[in-house]
């Protein structure tokens, strides 16, 4: 028996684009040790290399190949598998691009260093990808939510590429 199509059958979904800046150097904050740019793209480095230090629930990544200033990787979390291909701008910016699978929609993550004057020094995350169209209270709850995961994982993200700034130290994994 063939099922007629029906637009009830069918999900609606929204892009989901966010963003937010993190100030890295902050000349009125004497208690922030300060960061060259060239540090922070080392840290960013860090990520791209040694992703599992700062993913939580990240098992392993495979670097399956390298081109230039592009890399492709298959990261295992758990029993779920993804891939991406992540594009370097030296000293400027990483944009990770996650190809969508059965289990994930994919999208892309850029981290962009900042630097508008030579005391300033920020690092902007923007996300995009596709979620479902929050019908009610719940599903905007969970966008928030989602929105909020990503900030704490960014701040997180940081933290590391300080750390291994100041003690050029591995920093300590998040799981």
């Amino acid at each position: 028996m063939r099922r007629a199509w029906s637009p009830s059958l069918i999900e609606e979904v929204v892009p989901l684009n966010f963003e937010h800046l993190i100030q890295i150097n902050d000349p009125l904050n004497p208690l922030l040790d300060p960061l060259t740019r060239e540090q922070v793209w080392q840290g960013l480095l860090l990520r791209v290399e040694r992703p599992q230090l700062f993913v939580a629930g990240l098992d392993n990544c495979t670097i399956l190949k390298r081109e230039g200033d592009t890399l492709e990787r298959e990261l295992d979390y758990g029993v779920a598998t993804v891939r991406d291909r992540v594009t370097l701008t030296p000293t400027e910016r990483v944009r990770y691009e996650i190809a969508p699978t059965e289990a994930h929609v994919g999208g892309t993550l850029t981290m962009t260093i900042e630097a508008p004057d030579e005391l300033q020094l920020f690092l902007r995350f923007e996300y995009s990808t596709t979620l479902p169209e929050p019908s009610g209270t719940d599903e905007r709850q969970t966008l928030e939510i989602v929105k909020s995961a990503y900030r704490e994982a960014d701040i997180d993200t940081v933290r590391l590429i300080r750390q291994f700034a100041h003690t050029g130290d591995l920093p300590d994994a998040l799981h």
